[in-house]
């Protein structure tokens, strides 16, 4: 019987020099692509895989590491293109939990990261078929294969015998072996839109002699940029377009070609894509339309695109997309349908929208902002913010990144690379509601206030509109973070000086009063109010409105020289206009200047047409600037957590049949360190007071099941004799009727808050941990927050004080201040059990008593499902 072949461990990966390739289990059919594969290998190559020369191998060989049971014996291979260009294997020890390793790799593509990718996907299945340790046999010489073992960051043993080094590897996930993962995922994918975006030449495949075309429009726009290298129109029937010599295929393009654009029909797109595959073409740019949002034969071809894209080494932005720019006076790549393109500026952006493209960079340009790199993903089918994060991390000409997001293809990547990079470089984002039809990524399943909370949880300043968006990130871009919340207003209109000061009150932040200098005021007063004003705050907003034209030169040049000697953030209402105004702009460095004359430098000032929208802007930075004071933070390692008795008990208790099955959560809390506080059932007064008597007084009787803590008046408190809960009970049964389950609980201490945890598994977050208070109003109100499970400490403490209601925690509105720091502790076991137990679906602790001193858990229920072989944003790097 052929053994089941596991599809989930297929992959598509980026490599280290930004190419990619398709890994998967090795098949019997694969004995031709290994005897090729062998034949193209060096001497030297065979000899460190074998121990000595070994020309050929043998049909029987072949049978050999060709036919595996994916368990006892597993291999994975690495194709590009049909070739098989890498082999990885393992073979376990005598049934044990131990297996023999070796890899090996064909000679031109060594180096580019091969064996690594393929051992972490090997260690994957490994673990998944219960092995925990890798022995390997090495050569003295085998430089590399001892690199890769020893750089891959676990735990490593190694002794010399009888000529040959042996390796042991314990495959249990380290911190050093996810940072080593992590590192290798950031420095590939940056590499790979590193490819994308500096091109050394262009090829326009579809530039016809159509005026309008997209081809020709495309390919007008490289040459309108002066892109730095060649640009070879390609078309079946013409000789030239626009006056460059134009290629009937892109096989007969005499040159390298690093990047091509491709704008012909959707149905001859993979026929173009294979022939760039051929000659050997980096990456593509497909603004051709007609793919996943067509509907369902468009999806089938936009699959098809992306796994042939990738299966030869190319990564893809589109389809359906407006094109990339690069402003770098080294480059000058303008290849999308944008006519004109911003100057030279320090914001990546990235836009899902093609159609929304041509209209964004208008907006940018037109408040005389510039960019670093542009790209429009269209149907995001590969290429997606991720991987621009990646990249725009490592740019040096990158300061602020800008995200307008229609979907979030792998949203729990999303928030760690955000939370990681947002304390260097701010994220600002707009992201719509709902995922428009083609995208390569599903509708999330949580609530768009919980992606809200996720996006501030990791630093990300998320914006309404695109307005919002520019707004801030042309404070962002030009203006120092301000060290606090104070606000100076400093006025030539004592009205608009009141609309600040009260935009500030709304907007949380300190205002002190308003200096308004009349409406005659000159340059000198301007720079004498705020010399005064900005060493007693901690950002100011200046608001000349001149009621005559005129001396608004001298009046720009004090608020930038005053700006600039203060190092705080200043910015303005300066006569309605939006934007960079040329007066307000400061020049250039020199290294940035080439290319873009009157471009704004760092200390140019921001201006808004209204003060109010000045103030709102500067309030998402201040909020930001808070954000990156407070500790990154570690998950703390607490004690008392039973994670393997956890998983015991979770194993024996999911449903075989894939199906849902709903549990009393008291055990599985027990294992993490949550005591749940017992409620007996009862079906009579008289049960009702002998649970009473094994209590302890006073107790509380109340109705149990699914929801029971979210119905009014199904509890009654504080009984302290039998009497008092005879009468509870009766009283209880005849108002909900004999279908309801009615319990007995010793009473929690008072005065304390009721509130409510809960976790759920997002089929693209993975573990989320919500928190709210169990009040009627803040239920009704949805007032609850969300975090990523595993939480740090800071992460508990934000997430309390992040709902509407937690002033009710801290002693305000008459409530006593109870122990947040209980509560935080109890938020973090929470994270940590969501995190391990994926099939923990849903589990809901309700109510949960915040005392003033200490937590006391109530009731507690979960929803337990098998789970899914893979986690988001687990396990081995691939391309999602």
């Amino acid at each position: 019987m052929r053994p089941h072949y596991p599809a989930h461990w297929e992959a598509d990966v980026v490599l280290s020099d930004g190419g990619t390739a398709h890994l998967r289990p090795i098949r019997p059919d694969d004995a031709d692509l290994l005897r090729s594969f062998y034949s193209r290998l060096s001497e030297q190559s065979i000899f460190f895989r074998f121990f000595g020369p070994r020309p050929r191998l043998t049909d029987r060989e072949v049978a050999w590491f060709t036919n595996v049971d994916y368990d006892d014996r597993v291999a994975l291979i690495a194709t590009i293109g049909t070739e098989m260009v890498a082999v990885v294997r393992y073979d376990r020890v005598e049934r044990g939990d131990s297996a023999e390793v070796a890899f090996l790799v064909e000679d031109r593509h060594q180096g580019r990261g091969m064996a690594s990718v393929l051992m972490e996907h090997l260690r994957a299945a490994a673990r998944e078929r219960g092995i925990r340790t890798f022995i390997a046999d090495i050569l003295p010489g085998n430089h590399r294969m001892t690199g890769v073992l020893r750089q891959a960051g676990y735990t490593a043993q190694s002794q010399f015998e009888d000529g040959v080094v042996r390796m042991t590897l314990d495959l249990a996930t380290t911190e050093s072996a996810l940072e080593v993962r992590l590192a290798r995922e950031h420095r590939s994918e940056a590499r790979s839109i590193e490819r994308l975006l500096t091109p050394g030449s262009v090829a326009v495949i579809g530039a016809s002699r159509e005026p309008g075309g997209i081809g020709q429009t495309v390919l007008r726009n490289l040459l309108g940029a002066d892109f730095s290298g060649p640009v070879y129109p390609v078309h079946r029937h013409v000789r030239a377009v626009a006056g460059v010599r134009a290629y009937k295929s892109v096989s007969a393009i005499d040159g390298d070609v690093d990047l091509a654009v491709v704008a012909v029909p959707a149905e001859g797109v993979l026929d173009v894509v294979r022939e760039c595959a051929e000659k050997g073409v980096k990456g593509l740019v497909v603004v051709s339309s007609g793919f996943g949002e067509t509907g369902d034969d468009g999806r089938l071809r936009q699959e098809e695109l992306v796994s042939i894209s990738r299966a030869y080494g190319l990564r893809v932005v589109g389809p359906n997309c407006l094109g990339i720019a690069n402003t770098d006076p080294a480059v000058r790549l303008n290849a999308t349908l944008a006519e004109a393109l911003p100057g030279r500026g320090r914001v990546g952006f990235f836009s899902q929208s093609g159609a929304l493209g041509t209209a964004l960079l208008q907006r940018v340009a037109q408040r005389g902002m510039g960019i670093s790199t542009f790209v429009s993903a269209g149907n995001r089918a590969d290429v997606s913010g991720n991987d621009l994060l990646q990249y725009w991390e490592e740019d040096p000409d990158t300061d602020v990144i800008l995200l307008y997001l229609e979907s979030l293809g792998n949203p729990r990547k999303f928030t760690r690379l955000a939370r990681r990079i947002s304390r260097s470089k701010p994220i600002v984002v707009v992201k719509s509601r709902g995922v428009p039809g083609g995208h390569a990524a599903p509708d999330l399943g949580l609530p768009d206030t919980a992606l809200s909370s996720l996006f501030e949880e990791a630093g990300v300043i998320r914006v309404d509109d695109l307005t919002q968006l520019f707004d801030v990130a042309q404070l962002l871009a030009y203006q120092p973070l301000p060290a606090g919340p104070r606000v100076g207003v400093v006025s030539n209109s004592d009205a608009l000086a009141l609309l600040a000061v009260e935009a500030c009150v709304a907007a949380g932040l300190e205002p002190a009063p308003p200096v308004n200098l009349g409406a005659q005021a000159r340059a000198a007063e301007f720079a004498g109010a705020l010399t005064e004003v900005l060493p007693t705050v901690d950002a100011a907003v200046a608001v000349y409105m001149p009621p005559i034209p005129g001396g608004s030169g001298e009046i720009a040049a004090a608020l930038l020289r005053v700006a600039r000697e203060s190092g705080k953030p200043v910015l303005a209402t300066f006569q309605g206009e939006m934007g960079m105004p040329a007066a307000l702009r400061t020049p250039l460095s020199p290294q940035d200047a080439a290319g873009a004359p009157g471009a704004p430098g760092k200390g140019s000032i921001p201006s808004y047409p209204a003060p109010e929208e000045a103030v709102r802007a500067l309030a998402h930075v201040v909020r930001h600037a808070r954000w990156r004071e407070q500790p990154a933070g570690t998950v703390p390692a607490l004690g008392g957590i039973d994670a393997a008795g956890a998983r015991e008990l979770v194993a024996a208790a999911v449903g075989e049949d894939g199906g849902d099955r709903e549990i009393d959560a008291t055990g599985l809390l027990a294992c993490y360190g949550v005591e749940v506080w017992p409620a007996e059932e009862v079906a009579s007064p008289d049960e009702a007071v002998a649970a009473a008597e094994r209590a302890g007084w006073p107790v509380v009787v109340k109705a149990t099941g699914p929801g029971a803590s979210q119905r009014a008046g199904t509890v009654r408190l504080g009984l302290g004799e039998p009497s008092g809960v005879r009468q509870a009970y009766t009283g209880l049964a005849a108002l909900l009727g004999p279908e309801t389950t009615l319990a007995v609980q010793r009473m929690a201490p008072q005065p304390a808050v009721p509130t409510v945890v809960g976790v759920v598994q997002d089929g693209l977050f993975g573990g989320v941990v919500s928190f709210g208070l169990a009040e009627v109003a803040a239920r009704l109100l949805g007032d609850r927050e969300h975090r990523l499970a595993p939480l740090t400490a800071e992460d508990a403490e934000g997430l309390v004080r992040s709902v509407r209601t937690a002033p009710l925690l801290f002693g305000q509105y008459g409530y006593p201040p109870v122990d947040v720091e209980a509560l935080g502790e109890l938020l973090v076991r929470v994270g940590l059990l969501a995190d391990a137990l994926p099939e923990v679906v849903r589990m809901e602790l309700d109510p949960v008593l915040v005392g003033t001193s200490g937590v006391t858990v109530l009731g507690a229920r979960a929803v337990l499902r098998p789970a899914a072989v893979l986690r988001p944003d687990g396990g081995p790097r691939r391309l999602g």
